[in-house]
Protein backbone atom coordinates (compact mmCIF):
# COMPACT_ATOMS: atom_id res chain seq x y z
CA UNK A 1 0.00 0.00 0.00
CA UNK A 2 1.38 3.42 -1.01
CA UNK A 3 0.44 6.98 0.02
CA UNK A 4 -1.57 7.02 -3.22
CA UNK A 5 -3.84 4.19 -2.05
CA UNK A 6 -6.92 4.24 0.12
CA UNK A 7 -8.16 1.27 2.16
CA UNK A 8 -11.66 1.36 3.67
CA UNK A 9 -12.19 -1.39 6.30
CA UNK A 10 -15.79 -0.14 6.76
CA UNK A 11 -16.80 -1.55 3.35
CA UNK A 12 -15.83 -5.07 4.44
CA UNK A 13 -18.85 -5.08 6.77
CA UNK A 14 -20.99 -5.70 3.68
CA UNK A 15 -20.38 -9.44 3.21
CA UNK A 16 -21.35 -9.42 -0.48
CA UNK A 17 -19.31 -6.32 -1.35
CA UNK A 18 -16.36 -7.72 0.59
CA UNK A 19 -16.09 -10.61 -1.92
CA UNK A 20 -15.27 -8.23 -4.80
CA UNK A 21 -12.75 -6.00 -2.98
CA UNK A 22 -9.30 -7.06 -4.26
CA UNK A 23 -7.32 -4.48 -2.27
CA UNK A 24 -6.83 -0.73 -1.77
CA UNK A 25 -8.06 1.79 -4.34
CA UNK A 26 -5.92 4.47 -5.91
CA UNK A 27 -6.69 7.86 -4.40
CA UNK A 28 -8.48 10.14 -6.86
CA UNK A 29 -6.79 13.54 -7.04
CA UNK A 30 -8.91 16.65 -6.62
CA UNK A 31 -8.85 18.34 -10.03
CA UNK A 32 -8.70 21.96 -11.08
CA UNK A 33 -10.85 23.89 -13.55
CA UNK A 34 -13.99 21.98 -12.56
CA UNK A 35 -16.20 23.95 -14.97
CA UNK A 36 -14.20 22.65 -17.93
CA UNK A 37 -14.45 19.10 -16.55
CA UNK A 38 -18.24 19.57 -16.55
CA UNK A 39 -18.07 20.44 -20.24
CA UNK A 40 -15.96 17.31 -20.81
CA UNK A 41 -18.59 15.22 -18.99
CA UNK A 42 -21.33 16.59 -21.25
CA UNK A 43 -19.28 15.74 -24.33
CA UNK A 44 -18.84 12.16 -23.11
CA UNK A 45 -22.55 11.48 -22.48
CA UNK A 46 -23.76 8.35 -24.32
CA UNK A 47 -20.31 7.75 -25.84
CA UNK A 48 -17.68 5.13 -25.17
CA UNK A 49 -14.67 6.26 -23.14
CA UNK A 50 -12.47 5.94 -26.23
CA UNK A 51 -14.68 8.07 -28.52
CA UNK A 52 -15.19 10.66 -25.76
CA UNK A 53 -11.41 10.98 -25.31
CA UNK A 54 -10.94 11.58 -29.05
CA UNK A 55 -13.61 14.30 -29.13
CA UNK A 56 -12.23 16.02 -26.03
CA UNK A 57 -8.73 16.01 -27.54
CA UNK A 58 -10.11 17.62 -30.71
CA UNK A 59 -11.87 20.18 -28.50
CA UNK A 60 -8.62 21.17 -26.78
CA UNK A 61 -6.86 21.36 -30.17
CA UNK A 62 -9.27 24.17 -31.11
CA UNK A 63 -7.48 26.22 -28.44
CA UNK A 64 -3.89 25.18 -29.16
CA UNK A 65 -4.07 22.14 -26.90
CA UNK A 66 -4.69 24.31 -23.81
CA UNK A 67 -7.73 24.47 -21.55
CA UNK A 68 -9.90 27.33 -22.83
CA UNK A 69 -11.52 30.06 -20.77
CA UNK A 70 -15.35 30.11 -20.71
CA UNK A 71 -15.45 33.22 -22.92
CA UNK A 72 -13.27 31.49 -25.54
CA UNK A 73 -15.76 28.61 -25.62
CA UNK A 74 -18.69 31.02 -25.99
CA UNK A 75 -16.86 32.77 -28.83
CA UNK A 76 -16.41 29.46 -30.67
CA UNK A 77 -19.05 29.20 -33.44
CA UNK A 78 -21.48 26.26 -33.15
CA UNK A 79 -20.37 24.90 -36.53
CA UNK A 80 -16.77 24.68 -35.29
CA UNK A 81 -17.88 22.61 -32.30
CA UNK A 82 -20.09 20.44 -34.50
CA UNK A 83 -17.08 19.76 -36.74
CA UNK A 84 -15.23 17.99 -33.88
CA UNK A 85 -18.11 15.51 -33.52
CA UNK A 86 -20.58 17.18 -31.16
CA UNK A 87 -24.33 17.01 -31.79
CA UNK A 88 -26.40 20.20 -32.01
CA UNK A 89 -27.75 19.52 -28.51
CA UNK A 90 -24.30 19.06 -27.01
CA UNK A 91 -23.02 22.24 -28.67
CA UNK A 92 -25.89 24.08 -27.02
CA UNK A 93 -25.20 22.47 -23.62
CA UNK A 94 -21.47 23.28 -23.81
CA UNK A 95 -22.30 26.93 -24.48
CA UNK A 96 -24.86 26.83 -21.63
CA UNK A 97 -22.16 25.76 -19.17
CA UNK A 98 -19.72 28.44 -20.36
CA UNK A 99 -22.46 31.08 -20.07
CA UNK A 100 -23.38 29.89 -16.54
CA UNK A 101 -19.74 29.95 -15.37
CA UNK A 102 -19.37 33.57 -16.54
CA UNK A 103 -22.73 34.73 -15.16
CA UNK A 104 -22.18 33.06 -11.77
CA UNK A 105 -18.45 33.85 -11.58
CA UNK A 106 -18.09 30.16 -10.84
CA UNK A 107 -14.77 29.05 -9.35
CA UNK A 108 -13.41 25.77 -8.03
CA UNK A 109 -13.32 27.33 -4.56
CA UNK A 110 -17.05 28.11 -4.73
CA UNK A 111 -17.89 24.47 -5.54
CA UNK A 112 -15.58 23.14 -2.81
CA UNK A 113 -17.53 25.13 -0.22
CA UNK A 114 -20.83 23.47 -1.18
CA UNK A 115 -22.13 20.12 0.08
CA UNK A 116 -22.88 17.31 -2.39
CA UNK A 117 -26.62 18.01 -2.62
CA UNK A 118 -25.94 21.73 -2.95
CA UNK A 119 -23.54 21.14 -5.88
CA UNK A 120 -26.15 18.92 -7.58
CA UNK A 121 -28.93 21.48 -7.11
CA UNK A 122 -26.68 24.33 -8.26
CA UNK A 123 -25.28 22.76 -11.43
CA UNK A 124 -28.42 20.97 -12.62
CA UNK A 125 -29.92 24.43 -13.16
CA UNK A 126 -27.90 24.39 -16.39
CA UNK A 127 -29.86 22.98 -19.33
CA UNK A 128 -28.10 19.80 -20.45
CA UNK A 129 -26.56 19.03 -17.04
CA UNK A 130 -28.30 16.16 -15.26
CA UNK A 131 -27.86 14.64 -11.83
CA UNK A 132 -25.64 11.78 -13.10
CA UNK A 133 -23.22 14.22 -14.78
CA UNK A 134 -22.81 16.17 -11.53
CA UNK A 135 -22.41 12.97 -9.50
CA UNK A 136 -19.49 11.94 -11.75
CA UNK A 137 -18.01 15.41 -11.22
CA UNK A 138 -18.34 15.07 -7.44
CA UNK A 139 -16.69 11.65 -7.46
CA UNK A 140 -13.90 12.03 -9.97
CA UNK A 141 -13.03 15.74 -9.87
CA UNK A 142 -14.15 17.17 -6.52
CA UNK A 143 -12.87 14.18 -4.54
CA UNK A 144 -16.11 13.55 -2.63
CA UNK A 145 -16.06 10.16 -0.89
CA UNK A 146 -19.77 9.65 -0.22
CA UNK A 147 -21.58 9.80 -3.57
CA UNK A 148 -23.89 7.05 -4.88
CA UNK A 149 -24.87 7.34 -8.55
CA UNK A 150 -28.14 5.43 -8.28
CA UNK A 151 -29.08 5.91 -11.95
CA UNK A 152 -25.78 4.69 -13.39
CA UNK A 153 -26.51 1.67 -15.59
CA UNK A 154 -23.14 -0.02 -15.02
CA UNK A 155 -23.55 0.30 -11.27
CA UNK A 156 -27.07 -1.10 -11.43
CA UNK A 157 -25.88 -4.08 -13.52
CA UNK A 158 -23.10 -4.84 -11.03
CA UNK A 159 -25.45 -4.59 -8.02
CA UNK A 160 -28.12 -6.70 -9.75
CA UNK A 161 -25.58 -9.49 -10.20
CA UNK A 162 -23.90 -9.22 -6.80
CA UNK A 163 -27.08 -8.88 -4.72
CA UNK A 164 -29.45 -10.89 -7.02
CA UNK A 165 -31.89 -7.97 -7.27
CA UNK A 166 -35.38 -8.09 -8.75
CA UNK A 167 -35.84 -5.15 -11.14
CA UNK A 168 -39.52 -5.70 -12.01
CA UNK A 169 -40.95 -3.01 -9.72
CA UNK A 170 -38.93 0.11 -10.57
CA UNK A 171 -39.88 2.04 -7.42
CA UNK A 172 -39.12 -0.87 -5.08
CA UNK A 173 -35.92 -1.59 -7.00
CA UNK A 174 -34.64 1.97 -6.64
CA UNK A 175 -35.47 1.93 -2.92
CA UNK A 176 -33.49 -1.31 -2.56
CA UNK A 177 -30.46 0.22 -4.31
CA UNK A 178 -30.57 3.21 -1.97
CA UNK A 179 -30.95 0.97 1.11
CA UNK A 180 -27.98 -1.19 0.10
CA UNK A 181 -25.85 1.92 -0.48
CA UNK A 182 -26.65 3.30 2.99
CA UNK A 183 -24.50 0.53 4.48
CA UNK A 184 -21.47 1.94 2.67
CA UNK A 185 -21.83 5.55 3.91
CA UNK A 186 -19.73 7.66 4.30
CA UNK A 187 -17.63 5.88 1.63
CA UNK A 188 -20.17 5.25 -1.13
CA UNK A 189 -17.89 6.62 -3.87
CA UNK A 190 -15.32 3.91 -3.07
CA UNK A 191 -18.01 1.19 -3.11
CA UNK A 192 -19.15 2.42 -6.54
CA UNK A 193 -15.58 2.25 -7.85
CA UNK A 194 -15.21 -1.34 -6.64
CA UNK A 195 -18.51 -2.30 -8.29
CA UNK A 196 -17.56 -0.67 -11.61
CA UNK A 197 -14.16 -2.37 -11.59
CA UNK A 198 -15.74 -5.75 -10.82
CA UNK A 199 -18.29 -5.31 -13.60
CA UNK A 200 -15.55 -4.45 -16.09
CA UNK A 201 -13.46 -7.44 -15.02
CA UNK A 202 -16.41 -9.87 -14.99
CA UNK A 203 -18.75 -9.03 -17.90
CA UNK A 204 -22.33 -8.69 -16.70
CA UNK A 205 -24.97 -10.11 -19.02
Amino acid sequence: MTPHDVYIPHLHKDKKLKTIIPGPLEVLPVRRNIALKLIGSIMSQQLSVKVAAVIYKRFLQLYGGKEPKPQQILDTPPETLRAIGLSNAKVSYVHNVARFVIAEKLTDAKLHKLGNDEVIAYLTQIKGVGRWTVEMLLMFYLGREDVFACDDLGLQQAMNKLYKLDTADKKAYRAKLMKLSEKWAPYRTHACRYLWAWKDAVPVT
